[in-house]
């Protein structure tokens, strides 16, 4: 179905009446923020009016608005990381501070949002930028934390020889890990996203 602009006002009208609701639903699932998820929707909407001459009829309205929407969502993501950068680095300080920030005062998880860029079908490890952003993240992890990561995901050594090696208990190299991959992937949202 061959779409033009004097027709597109209407059918765009359609699409707001018919899929307004879903789209809501799914940007506030991925923001968490009604006055967010509201934008995109729009963005979504507007976006939608001035290509819709691009829109062939192969795949569903539904479906190609909700692309649309994802590509919102993750540029949303992008921005708001780029603004961000500059007011992080990676020290234990901040690897405990970040851990320390997924739980309540009680000591219970708190709702921990995932960005939706980790839900891409891609291969990140193929990806040469992604690859020399990860060295750059793991070059700044400070030197205790960057040897307990990588012998144990690169050199695949035993957890009882990296905490002799490292002189430290099982319990400290676990929290050394986490803390870790807790600022490794805040890094990574900052700089690659």
């Amino acid at each position: 179905m061959q779409l033009n602009k004097e027709n597109s006002k209407s059918i765009v009208e359609q699409w707001v009446n018919q899929f307004s609701d879903e789209l809501y639903s799914w940007a506030f699932f991925k923001t968490s923020s009604k006055e967010i998820a509201e934008d995109l929707v729009q963005d979504t909407f507007l976006s939608a009016f001035h290509k819709i001459e691009s829109f062939e009829g192969k795949s569903q309205p539904k479906t190609w608005l909700f692309s649309i929407l994802n590509n919102k969502v993750i540029d949303h993501y992008r921005l708001s990381a780029r603004t961000t950068k500059k007011n992080f680095s990676i020290t234990e300080n901040s690897g405990n501070e970040l851990s320390n920030s997924i739980f309540y005062k009680t000591g219970c998880w708190e709702t921990y949002n995932i960005n939706p860029v980790w839900d891409q079908e891609q291969e990140l490890l193929d990806n040469p930028e992604f690859n020399s952003i990860m060295e750059s993240c793991m070059e700044d992890l400070p030197q205790k934390w960057k040897l307990a990561v990588t012998s144990k995901y690169l050199s695949e050594k035993k957890t009882e020889t990296i905490c002799q090696e490292l002189e430290i208990t099982a319990s400290n190299y676990w929290q050394i890990v986490h803390r870790s991959k807790l600022l490794l992937k805040k890094c990574l949202e900052l700089k690659w996203v």
